[in-house]
């Protein structure tokens, strides 16, 4: 069971994704407009946030903002827009997923397991890993699997879930090519339908975290017509 913050402040919506999500056992914390959602994670344990975006006070995209200074919990914004201007705002700021209104119940469920699996994954205590540290080393790229920690350089690179699981498959897998599907497919999970400016935008974002100097980048490269890999270093 997880403890999740829905916030929309359309009421009958908030109502009815609770339905659904009590249905899975989750523990479900309502707020209507972005201002109250941030107030609620300050008195709760929240594990996800289901967001929309258009709310009074604070909107989603401005919650989400002040949300990711404190807190890496996954966010899937709600938005009644289907432009993928929109969709990318919300990628841009920190979001990890995000389902267009009108939607099906059922998908954003599966969207949430999905989410609510990588995070748990992330946040699993190193004892209940091998004892041996899990460890990644790629030139001065180390990924620590059982920590979750990702150093470059020497900085300490602070990554949301998702991208998170990017950079680490991508450094299993160092000198590969991977298109943008089958980028997607292996992260998310599921088919990639869509999936070309999600992953962009989680590449830009992990680019400007892991470079130095994101316009030339010497790590996560771009293969123009193929997709992305990590260089193999020695």
């Amino acid at each position: 069971m997880a403890n999740i913050l829905v916030c929309d402040d359309d009421r009958e919506i908030a109502d009815a994704i609770e339905i659904y999500l009590r249905s899975e056992g989750h523990k479900v914390i309502k707020a209507y407009n972005g201002q109250e959602a941030l107030d609620k994670m300050e008195g709760e344990e929240i594990h996800l946030v289901v967001m929309d975006i258009m709310m009074p006070v604070l909107n989603g995209i401005e919650a989400t903002l002040k949300l990711r200074e404190k807190s890496h919990v996954p966010v899937i914004l709600l938005s009644a827009k289907s432009e993928d201007n929109d969709k990318i705002l919300g990628l841009n700021i920190g979001a990890d997923d995000y389902v267009t209104k009108p939607f099906n119940p059922l998908e954003l469920v599966a969207r949430v397991k999905s989410q609510l699996r990588r995070y748990t994954e992330l946040g699993a205590a190193p004892e209940e890993k091998d004892d041996k540290d899990e460890i990644i080393v790629n030139g001065g790229l180390i990924i620590n699997d059982s920590t979750k920690e990702v150093v470059c350089d020497g900085r300490e690179i602070r990554l949301t879930p998702i991208e998170y699981n990017i950079i680490k498959f991508l450094a299993e897998n160092a000198g590969r090519i991977f298109s943008t599907s089958r980028l997607y497919e292996a992260v998310w999970n599921e088919e990639a339908i869509g999936s070309d400016n999600v992953i962009a935008v989680h590449i830009r974002h992990i680019r400007e975290k892991l470079e130095i100097d994101p316009k030339s980048p010497r790590y996560l490269k771009v293969v123009w017509g193929q997709g992305y890999k990590i260089e193999k270093m020695e």
